[in-house]
């Protein structure tokens, strides 16, 4: 399908004050008091925030290229999301063999571009239970990253806009759990009948199926409304919210595309590491870059570790073996690897659902076009990649036999899985990178059809990130042993049990009509393990590659203050830091880290 949109330069800057440079030799200073790797989620916030002191001179460094030209309309257009998975924006990882999903390699994608994966991504905002961030608080002794202490950081993140039709959203969400900050965020402009009968569920059945009216609330179980990183019409990631008005008001940010850090410097014989080697390929010139104050590393769960790793600092063997020097034996980097998965079960319908508009390559083509005149349209409020408009956190039962084998959740306010309820099951040749249906599936083309994607929340499995070489530019293996444990197995399996008695509830009847195949054959615990582990992919949450934990304690990677352990000049910002896997979803949860790190930053050294 050739979109309109794509052959439209959709631009996100205008007039900067800040530099952009494309290459390092064009930055004639090499000296500046904070240098941050990565301009992804937590990268792009740190830059703002810091930058806010006029006194201050910051470089940003990333390895990607500029959210605009082509790669903007991929990145901006809510029915694109998820189509730069695959493409030139897109890192383009690829795990080891999973053995738990019989032998299956996955793609891995992480954001490849300014705005890094809040530019990819499905543009689900979630913060998950305030239980998470209690534990976040516990595991690293600090009770500032408590959900309470929190909440200044939540409320100037993010705030709550309507959707481009300005559809009423009373009764959907909490306004008071909303703040006023740059990051835009809203529901569905659209009510679809699976909604209906999902809310009808609750309160026919509100005693075993509770209502939530705002899963961004620290209320982190029930079924409600979703909110999407969506305002005005577009996509709100990082880069736009954050990043682009910074640049455009400020001399001190310096931006550096196209530009990988290869390594980090240490002074003489010191472990301070107050400096970055960065090159544009293996062969190119390296060029030196110096901070008189810190690093900051936000290159994520898969490039921070790898950069640690690169620098002699992580796991002595593992750096030893690829003839680096070791210069500090942190065993934790790169362990400890999280990720959730997904998979989707398929019903076809009596209802209206968008699986008709997303076989019509025509009618997709000119709701693009009209986004392009005036962001409205079905292309302003609804993503290819996931059209969720209600979602669920849940629990496993508490006579669940799987709980002897101990609880990972946060807390009993915190889900083990979640089911999402999508208004399709599509997968258009042109949309080949989203991930509904499951990978190898053959979706109907005909009909209307819903589906329920099926997410283990709480995994127990952990997997590793390595080097597999001194260069920087040698992708890391990528292994996150996926259902690896006889908890996240057999929670997939009690998951999808309790989403067929859900939909055995009387709203549904007369709704659905028959399920795919392959669905109507999961009678047992056996068919459904076969199916988990055929269908199952990556929901692309990775976490935990360079956790925090207490001052005091041996283990981990940064303390409380996010100072990388050992070394001075250091700090990390991304999702590498969290304990665990989220509770909601991660990008919601990076943020409000973020926001809080610059204010320990500024802090740290004393700036406004």
């Amino acid at each position: 399908m050739a979109f309109p949109s794509l052959l439209i330069l959709v631009s996100l800057v205008h007039f900067c004050v800040g530099s952009i440079f494309t290459a390092p030799e064009q930055v004639a200073s090499k000296t500046y008091d904070f240098i941050i790797i990565g301009a992804g989620t937590a990268g792009c916030v740190i830059a703002a925030r810091l930058s806010e002191d006029p006194s201050v001179k910051v470089l940003l460094i990333e390895a990607g290229g500029l959210d605009d030209g082509t790669a903007a309309a991929t990145i901006s257009i809510p029915l694109l999301a998820g189509t730069g998975v695959g493409t030139p924006i897109d890192w383009n990882y690829t795990t080891t063999s999973q053995t738990g999903l019989n032998g299956r390699q996955i793609q891995y994608p992480r954001g490849f571009v300014v705005g890094g994966s809040s530019s990819i991504n499905g543009m689900i905002y979630s913060r998950g239970s305030s239980e998470e961030y209690d534990r976040l608080a516990t595991v690293s002794g600090d009770s500032g990253w408590s959900w309470n202490k929190l909440q200044k950081y939540i409320f100037i993140n993010e705030q709550h806009t309507p959707p481009w039709n300005n559809r009423s959203n009373v009764g959907e969400f909490n306004p008071r759990v909303h703040g006023k900050g740059p990051l835009l965020t809203g529901l569905t402009p659209t009510v679809f009948g699976t909604d209906r009968r999902v809310i009808q569920t609750t309160s026919d059945h509100g005693h075993k199926y509770p209502f939530n009216l705002d899963l961004n609330s620290g209320n982190g179980l029930g079924f409600g409304w979703l909110h999407t990183t969506v305002g005005n019409g577009a996509r709100s990631t990082s880069s736009s919210a954050y990043l682009h008005p910074a640049l455009n008001s400020r001399s001190n940010l310096d931006l550096l595309l196209n530009t990988q850090v290869t390594r980090l410097v240490s002074t003489s014989c010191s472990r301070t590491f107050k400096g970055v080697k960065a090159a544009q390929s293996a062969t190119a010139q390296q060029y030196s870059f110096n901070a008189t104050k810190e690093v900051i590393l936000s290159a994520g769960t898969v490039g921070t570790p790898q950069i640690l790793m690169l620098s002699g600092i992580g796991p002595a063997k593992q750096v030893q073996n690829v003839g680096i020097i070791s210069t500090l034996d942190l065993p934790d980097v790169g362990a400890n690897l999280q990720d959730q998965t997904i998979l989707a079960l398929q019903w076809q319908v009596n209802g209206r659902t968008l699986s008709s508009f997303l076989n019509d390559e025509a009618a997709v083509g000119a709701a693009i076009a009209q986004w392009e005149i005036n962001r409205t349209g079905i292309a302003a409020g609804n993503t290819v990649c996931i059209f969720v408009d209600t979602i669920c956190f849940l629990r496993l039962p508490n006579n669940s036999t799987l709980l002897k084998l101990g609880d990972p959740a946060a807390g009993s306010n915190s889900p083990h899985f979640q089911l999402a309820f999508l208004v399709s099951t599509i997968r258009l040749p042109s949309f080949a990178n989203t991930f509904f249906p499951n990978v190898n599936q053959i979706a109907p083309t005909t009909g209307n059809w819903m589906s329920v994607s099926v997410v283990v929340q709480s995994p127990t499995s952990r997997g590793s990130i390595n080097i597999t070489s001194s260069s920087a530019f040698d992708h890391p293996t990528i292994n996150p042993a996926y259902y690896t444990t006889a908890f996240d197995i057999g929670t997939a399996v009690q998951a999808i049990k309790t989403l067929l008695e859900f939909l055995s509830t009387s709203a549904w009847n007369g709704f659905i009509l028959e399920p795919f195949p392959a669905v109507a054959a999961l009678t047992t615990d056996a068919s459904i393990e076969a199916y988990v582990r055929a269908f199952a992919d990556t929901l692309k949450h990775p976490t935990s590659t360079a956790k925090i934990s207490k001052r005091s304690d041996k283990g981990g990677v940064v303390g409380p203050d996010l100072l990388v352990k050992g070394v001075k000049g250091l700090r990390i910002v991304d999702a590498s830091i969290l304990p665990a896997a989220v509770a909601g979803f991660p990008q919601a949860e990076v943020y409000i880290v973020a926001e809080r790190a610059a204010d320990l930053i500024k802090r740290a050294w004393s700036l406004t």
